[in-house]
């Protein structure tokens, strides 16, 4: 199996006090699958990506890349966050050429920066600053940097979570479509129930406190999705109703705490 969790379980410990983040997560993903990782707030979601970039270390269990265990962050492993996290006094060029100065050429780099800026349609922006960039086109940098480094596994934390709607409509195409070509394994955590439906193989949704995965659901939607299919609409209100329960603890819980 490309990519398995194993019995992982993760917990945090506060004055004594030891939360369950995510418990028990058995799961696998395919070489070259889109799976997306949807779940209400303090579900584990990013904790999950987390220990995939190797950040974070499981409590119990292991993860295994190609049936190597997981211990530490690895080039193997890109990462894309909520925000693009640009280096403001680089250009665009720059910033993507940044990592693969340790690893190549700068002429080699230069080639390779302008392979996924292009990709990313950001080919004439090559010596902008980031400043000059609207979020969505930023946020398309920081794509293009991971991709530049050629991962084994691309790992998005909600990055088109700030965007508006539809500059977020806009990226979902083309990120679809650098998906299309480069047949990159992606892991991608969203709030979003339509956002992962119109993007994914499969989708883990998850319930919270502590995260277990509810349902994993292959979505078998041919490609390009529309928005008014109905097939979307059916499976959208399918995880509508089997989230419901799990956003009413959370909407609880938070309500406890602000009474304490």
């Amino acid at each position: 199996m490309f990519l398995q969790f194993t019995d992982v379980s993760k917990q945090y410990t506060n004055q004594n006090v030891v939360s369950d983040v995510l418990r028990n997560i058995n799961v696998s993903v395919n070489e070259g699958e889109f799976v997306s990782i949807l779940g209400p707030s303090g579900c584990g979601k990013s904790t999950l990506l987390s220990m995939v970039a190797g950040l974070v270390k499981p409590t119990t269990g292991e993860i295994l890349l190609q049936g190597n265990p997981i211990k530490k962050p690895g080039k193997e492993r890109g990462m894309v966050f909520q925000q693009a996290a640009l280096f403001p006094w680089l250009s665009v060029e720059e910033n993507v050429m940044f990592p693969l100065k340790k690893e190549i050429g700068k002429k080699e780099a230069i080639e390779v920066a302008h392979k996924y800026l292009s990709m990313v349609q950001l080919g004439n922006y090559l010596k902008h600053s980031p400043h000059e960039l609207s979020g969505g086109m930023q946020q398309r940098v920081a794509i293009a940097r991971a991709l530049a480094m050629n991962p084994t596994v691309l790992l998005m934390d909600e990055p088109f979570g700030a965007l508006d709607e539809q500059t977020r409509s806009r990226l979902h195409i083309e990120l679809e479509k650098i998906w299309l070509e480069t047949k990159k394994t992606i892991l991608f955590v969203t709030h979003s129930i339509k956002e992962s439906i119109m993007l994914s193989d499969r989708i883990l949704v998850m319930g919270t406190r502590p995260g277990i995965i509810l349902e994993d659901i292959k979505v078998e939607i041919p490609r390009p999705r529309a928005t008014a299919r109905e097939e979307i609409m059916e499976l959208e209100t399918k995880i509508s109703n089997l989230l419901e329960k799990e956003i009413e603890k959370v909407v609880k819980e938070e309500l406890a705490y602000a009474s304490n």
